[in-house]
């Protein structure tokens, strides 16, 4: 394959992963909802879930039947539900028809964070490149976490005419550019993988993958990544409103300052993993993090407290496709299910925010944000503590 029939192949793949960042919508999407439909903050909190619940269910039985379907057709389905997904609101708008468009819009999204990350490994021939490429795809899921509000505002402002009411305009806007993501992929010969079926493909198979002591704990470092990208994501506001006493407007600039230093982040990281060793930049950064969420715990200073949520943005941004690449390259035959597997795991990470809101209510501000230290201390093991041989 020559260069330029690489790119041709891994460009369709890459932008499938601004696709995944879709799910960020939630955020912006529900404060319309909630006051179009009059829910209680307690309905409004099922938002979140009714797009994240269901990595929990999907993860590993998508990762054993992409045995059958192949990673491509996979990605395929994932799209063709989102785009039903977004057009279930026009039909008939009402709560329940949002909760489904949500729904469809997680169980979209979980397919494709399963089938996605493996088929790069079909289009990137170099393997010392995977880890570059995954980052790469993190950085174009970053920047359409970014972009995702503005679409909403758009429909709003544009199609919408200023009705806050029409916020669901947003939903065919979505589902158009799932359209164009899942042609292009269409359109795009990609050699399909060699099946893994041979080798075991069950439930119970996939499971007993965590008896492979390495496995487990990078999957837990799923669990945890997720679960500081959340949390911060989750607690930055709350730091700016709690401790300066700034309203919900104004410290809405902390969640995209997170955003935005994260995308910063992972394309650099795409960059530097060229040229650095992927355990050693990991190790880096995971060192610096645990600066500066000490620094966001104990310094009360409200600009060096949205440096520090930058910083875990940041620095945190890389650390997803590292440990997913090391879980693949110890065992590449099981490609598939490691996927599935891993992919559950960013189910679990949604389990950190409850302990912030307990530990907040408990200790303040200060025990919600050190509930993210334990995370990262976490990840400081995986990075010091877990060696990983690349199976030839």
């Amino acid at each position: 394959m020559t260069k330029n029939q690489s790119i041709y192949k891994i460009l369709p793949v890459l932008f499938g992963f601004f696709i995944m960042g879709f799910c960020d919508i939630v955020g912006i999407s529900s404060d319309y909802a909630q006051s179009a439909f009059g829910w209680s903050n307690t309905m409004t909190g099922f938002v979140p879930s009714m797009v994240f619940v269901w990595f929990l269910f999907l993860g590993i039985p998508v990762g054993i039947a992409m045995n059958k379907w192949g990673r491509k057709n996979t990605v395929l389905l994932s799209m063709a539900i989102t785009i039903a997904g977004m057009i279930v609101p026009l039909i008939n708008y009402n709560s329940v028809t949002t909760m489904i468009a949500y729904a469809l819009l997680g169980i979209g999204n979980a397919i494709l964070q399963v089938s996605l990350n493996p088929l790069l490994n079909n289009v990137v021939a170099d393997s010392k490149l995977l880890t570059s490429s995954l980052t790469g795809g993190q950085v174009v899921k970053a920047i359409s976490s970014l972009v995702g509000p503005q679409i909403v505002l758009l429909a709003v402002n544009y199609f919408g005419n200023g009705d806050t009411g029409l916020w669901y305009y947003s939903f065919p806007i979505l589902g158009a550019i799932t359209l164009i993501s899942a042609i292009w992929l269409l359109l795009t010969p990609i050699t399909r993988e060699a099946d893994e079926t041979s080798s075991g493909s069950s439930f119970s198979d996939t499971l007993s993958l965590l008896k492979d002591k390495k496995i487990l704990l990078l999957f837990l470092g799923i669990f945890f990544v997720v679960g500081v990208d959340v949390a911060t994501n989750f607690i930055s506001s709350k730091i700016l409103i709690t401790r300066f006493g700034w309203d919900k407007t104004d410290a809405g600039i902390a969640p995209q300052i997170y955003f935005f230093s994260r995308t910063v982040g992972a394309l650099l990281g795409t960059f530097l993993m060229t040229k650095i060793a992927e355990l050693k930049y990991f190790k880096v950064n995971i060192i610096t993090a645990i600066a500066a969420i000490l620094a966001l715990a104990f310094i009360e200073n409200q600009t060096i407290n949205l440096v520090a949520i930058g910083a875990v943005g940041f620095l945190a941004s890389c650390i997803f496709p590292i440990i997913y690449s090391m879980a693949v390259q110890s065992r590449p035959e099981k490609a598939n299910q490691i996927s599935g597997l891993m992919i559950t795991a960013v189910a679990g990470g949604g389990a950190v925010t409850p302990l912030i809101g307990l530990a907040t209510d408990s200790f303040g501000i200060i025990g919600g944000i050190l509930v993210i230290l334990v995370c990262i201390l976490y990840l400081t093991y995986c990075a010091f503590g877990i060696k990983v041989v690349k199976a030839k």
